[in-house]
């Protein structure tokens, strides 16, 4: 039987291993290998969008070729700093959160080249989180600017992720089934590694190669519950219907499957084998989480007091593992991060309470727009905040607690990571 160490420093260590190793377990050419199709008469063509795209594309090239060498083409859009090289699938890199030119014109070049394929062709889509961005295409009448305003709008709402999909879908010529149809009547294959809760294909990227059976109808309610101020071409493309999405009986999907290659489950069991390693008990809480940071956080930590003081509903050591999206509010002036918020919130519920540590990151590398993955908490992280003449209180109540875990020297930066299973968090009670 394995003995804990519950020296601060352990417990760091500990939280990282658990976290890189739910990273690790996401990993694109770890995942492909057992979805690999069989080749066509015609020909295979590539596409795909999402902050781990490049990496699936160069797994894929990498199995594909390794197994029969036959001619494949392609092109994927990843974020800035996430490329990886490849030999026949061309990757494009552009801005995400919001949208920028550059994944404007990627999305007109990947509809070009699937347009005017047979049914001889396969196009194989890898689809991951961050799509939604890196792959825009406003829909009729639109405007790049009037794409990025909503988007700025939706990440300040504190809407959840499959709202925020919502609108994105119905205001694009690409998302919601429409690069399927584009593809047309080729065989499509979509592989898609899950950012989203409840992994549902249609809110991955916003299913761009899925059908949707949501509505314009539902993208104004949706607009109206978190006043996203719409333009006027935006707002008559939602009440005229004409930004209605491809339904899942749309005949145009009649060749096309899915496949879920990865996602948040499988990144919270590599972590848990970690802690068993270490001689904890991991309880893994769900990986499909939801609600705002900060209330999700006061719900954990009342968890974590009960674990302490009642050995309810666990038994201490132990950690709890979950994941999931959680959303900010955004009211201060700060450099947001849900994670990091979460985890701010988490330490004033706790206050100081003795023999509880904590890890929050996206597995991404990038909590918000900050190329920040996350940070640690360790139970005298207040303590040292106060002696630093910081108020954590003002730190969560300007959305700033990037700002504050960077001063403390606990932010946990780990670069582009190359793939994308949502948040992870990870609460050891000693």
């Amino acid at each position: 039987m394995v003995v804990p160490d519950s020296t601060p420093t352990a417990q760091r260590a500990l939280l990282r291993q658990m976290f890189d190793a739910a990273v690790a377990a996401a990993q694109p050419a770890l995942c492909l290998g057992a979805h690999l199709p069989a080749a066509p008469n015609g020909r295979t063509i590539v596409i795909g969008a999402g902050k781990a795209s490049a990496a699936m594309a160069r797994a894929f090239e990498d199995l594909w070729c390794a197994r029969d060498n036959r001619p494949i083409e392609g092109l994927v859009v990843t974020r800035y700093g996430y490329e990886v090289a490849c030999q026949h699938i061309e990757i494009i890199p552009a801005a995400h959160p919001v949208p920028d030119a550059a994944g404007l014109q990627a999305a007109q070049r990947i509809r070009q080249l699937v347009s005017s394929l047979t049914a001889d062709d396969l196009v194989v889509a890898l689809i991951s989180g961050g799509g939604s961005s890196l792959l825009v295409a406003p829909g009729n009448g639109l405007t790049l600017q009037d794409k990025q305003a909503v988007n700025a709008a939706l990440l300040a709402s504190g809407a959840t992720i499959s709202e925020v999909n919502c609108l994105r879908r119905h205001l694009s010529a690409i998302k919601g089934g429409r690069l399927a149809a584009a593809c047309y009547p080729a065989k499509l294959l979509t592989l898609l590694i899950s950012d989203v809760p409840g992994d549902s294909p249609t809110d991955i990227a916003s299913g761009p190669t899925v059908g949707d059976s949501t509505t314009c109808a539902d993208a104004l309610a949706i607009a109206g519950r978190y006043r996203i101020a719409l333009s006027p071409a935006a707002r008559r493309l939602l009440q005229s219907g004409a930004g209605e999405t491809v339904k899942p009986t749309d005949v145009r999907l009649q060749n096309s499957s899915v496949r879920m290659v990865t996602a948040p489950q499988m990144a919270l069991e590599a972590a848990a084998r970690v802690a068993r390693d270490a001689g904890l008990t991991p309880y893994i809480l769900g990986d499909s989480l939801e609600g705002e940071s900060r209330d999700v956080a006061k719900v954990l930590a009342g968890m974590a007091r009960q674990v302490l003081l009642h050995g309810q509903p666990f038994q201490r050591p132990c950690v709890m593992l979950s994941g999931g999206e959680t959303t900010v509010t955004i009211r201060g002036k700060g450099k947001g991060g849900r994670n990091v918020e979460f985890l701010l919130a988490l330490g004033l519920a706790l206050a100081g309470t003795p023999g509880v540590y904590a890890l929050a990151g996206d597995t991404d590398g990038v909590d918000g727009a900050e190329e920040i993955a996350g940070a640690i908490l360790t139970p005298d992280t207040l303590e040292r905040a106060w002696g630093r003449r910081m108020n954590p209180r003002s730190y969560l109540d300007s959305n700033d607690a990037h700002t504050f875990f960077q001063q403390l020297g606990d932010s946990v930066i780990t670069g582009p990571t190359l793939t994308n299973v949502n948040d992870f968090r990870a609460i050891v009670i000693g």
